[in-house]
């Protein structure tokens, strides 16, 4: 399961110079990786988790340096599928917990249903998150025509059962039938295989949308959380304690499947025409959560909190459809729930038939490098944990704590200090990109090219320093001059990205404007849409198996 970095390279730029491509319908590939923190892959500084695939893409694509995402699992997947923010599906508290009977609503249509009026096949794979006490709420009833893979929040990754308040049960799935000769073999992996075999069965023959949704890295049930093969762990030995090691050796399996997802979509000749995104759905399980050891430094915060270390995602976008090309850190202002209507517009829909969205078109942004026309995000308003926050332009305020503050802080490690770490650093520049571009135009052939690229991007470990965040020195009186329970507490996102300096006494003004926007969005919100769990939906009435409980009645 290892993709050669250097390979990847070489084939990225093969397919970026290719000039007799169709670019009606492209094939969408989405891959959502999960509590994924902003330190857990080297594209962002870090060389203590190499992640060569990834940092290939974004090498050769654009980096989405000012991306967010929701702070909790439903609330984004919620938003990524349906161009809507949280406050306005019902998903603004917390997550769907297995055995909860609830789901994301049956009136909003999905991504995947889009995506099949304008003659897409689509697929999922891995995690769903957004219902299943009813199969209409289970994604091949809400526009995916396959799905393989699991219905609630984690599992573990090799017996890939699901353990909750609510019970312990088998939860994976081939569309409704329950997969059970899957024991023993590594998720990441499994799904993998999976996303090659439908490339493979594609053929280039009809517009693919699949979505690769995995496990990865979320931790697994509480009896193991941190889980990957023996020969992905052995990479960091360099890195002395036992969970990061593990941690790791999750993000290098997950890395190596982006590689191989990349390469299977090169022989079967799609690449040429392909729209590939990498995002996380919210911030990295930090500072003991889940028993994890994600890194979000230098950001402030974790998973659940709406600060940056909670909100800000791990994102790059890689297409040959690009106009201005790749090798770019795109500083445009971008939320998850754009994708819908940006995706959507780049296979050649007219977002006006999308109805109206939270979500903003942002394909020509980022493709032609201009401003975004996003100059705000509602980043969440939870009225059962009180807690919210907005952005507008470069100033965020943020109102309430959840965990009574617990999480309120900065994570480490930053995993820039290892003297024993042999991966270097390298700054691969446009010049290098062009190079290889140029060589492809002259007709130099593949085999040089694999050739070049290994050469090029055997020590490669970040972009440059555009995409690393930059904090300035941290004030004394950075962890007490903010108590957002309160009062709001307000931040210039841009000069202060680790928010440490507390504006809201020093301009009242921008304060009070900011909260009567956060006012105006609250009478927009509907109720949050959670239940008490359901007792029949416990697995041990179903043969120990999580399933669509209430159609069993």
């Amino acid at each position: 399961m290892i993709a050669n970095s250097g390979w990847l390279v070489g084939l990225l730029v093969i397919s970026s110079c290719a000039t007799c491509f169709s670019h009606s319908h492209p094939h969408i590939i989405l891959i959502v990786v999960d509590d994924l923190g902003w330190n857990d892959i080297s594209l962002h500084g870090s060389p203590q988790i190499p992640t060569p695939n990834i940092d290939a893409l974004a090498a050769d694509g654009v980096v989405l340096n000012n991306y967010y995402v929701s702070p909790i699992c439903s609330p984004s997947r919620g938003a990524l599928m349906t161009g809507m923010y949280p406050i306005h599906t019902g998903l603004q508290h917390y997550v769907i917990v297995a055995g909860e009977p609830w789901g994301l609503p049956l009136h909003f249509n999905t991504m995947p249903q889009h995506f099949q009026c304008l003659g897409y096949t689509t697929h999922a794979i891995g995690k769903w998150h957004l219902g299943f006490f009813r199969k209409e709420y289970t994604p091949t009833f809400r526009g995916f025509d396959s799905h393989f893979g699991y219905w609630t929040g984690r599992e573990d990754f090799y017996d890939h059962t699901a353990f909750t308040g609510a019970g312990w049960g088998l939860d994976f799935h081939d569309n409704l039938t329950t997969v059970s000769d899957a024991l023993g073999k590594y998720a990441t992996n499994i799904f993998t295989e999976k996303a090659i075999k439908i490339i493979e069965q594609n053929q280039n023959t009809k517009p693919l949308f699949l979505m690769l949704a995995h496990l990865a890295v979320h931790a697994g049930n509480p009896y193991a959380p941190l889980q990957a093969p023996k020969y992905y762990i052995d990479r960091f030995k360099n890195i002395k304690n036992k969970k990061r090691r593990k941690f790791a050796g999750m993000v290098a399996a997950l890395d190596d499947s982006i590689g191989l997802v990349v390469e299977a979509l090169y022989k079967a000749s799609m690449l040429n025409n392909s729209i590939i995104v990498v995002t996380s759905d919210n911030g990295g399980a930090a500072g003991g959560i889940d028993d994890s050891a994600a890194s979000n430094w230098p950001l402030r915060g974790t998973k659940y909190t709406m600060w940056e270390g909670g909100i800000r995602g791990s994102a790059l976008l890689w297409s040959p459809l690009l106009e201005k090309g790749g090798g770019r850190v795109a500083p445009q202002m971008m939320h998850i729930s754009d994708w819908l209507p940006t995706l959507y517009h780049a296979a050649g829909g007219l977002v006006s038939d999308l109805g109206e969205l939270d979500g903003v078109q942002l394909w020509d942004a980022l493709s032609k490098n201009l401003p975004s026309q996003r100059t705000e995000i509602l980043h969440n308003i939870d009225p059962i944990w009180k807690v919210a926050a907005l952005r507008v332009g470069d100033f965020k305020l943020v109102q309430g704590t959840v965990f009574h503050g617990k999480y309120d802080k900065w994570f480490g490690p930053s995993g820039r200090t290892s003297t024993k770490n042999k991966f270097r650093a390298h700054n691969k520049t446009s010049e290098d990109i062009q190079k290889l571009r140029n060589m492809c135009l002259n007709s130099v052939t593949a085999k040089t090219l694999k050739e070049i690229g290994r050469s090029l991007s055997a020590e490669f470990c970040s972009l440059p320093e555009a995409i690393q965040v930059n904090c300035g020195t941290k004030p004394t009186n950075a962890s007490r001059n903010c108590q957002p329970n309160k009062n709001p507490c307000v931040y210039n996102i841009k000069e202060d990205p680790c928010e440490y300096n507390n504006l809201a006494q020093i301009h009242p003004e921008i304060t009070n404007s900011l909260s009567q926007r956060l006012q105006e969005y609250n009478k927009t919100a509907v109720a949050p849409g959670n239940k008490p769990a359901d007792p029949f939906a416990v697995p041990l009435f179903h043969d120990f198996t999580w399933v669509n409980w209430m159609d069993k009645h």
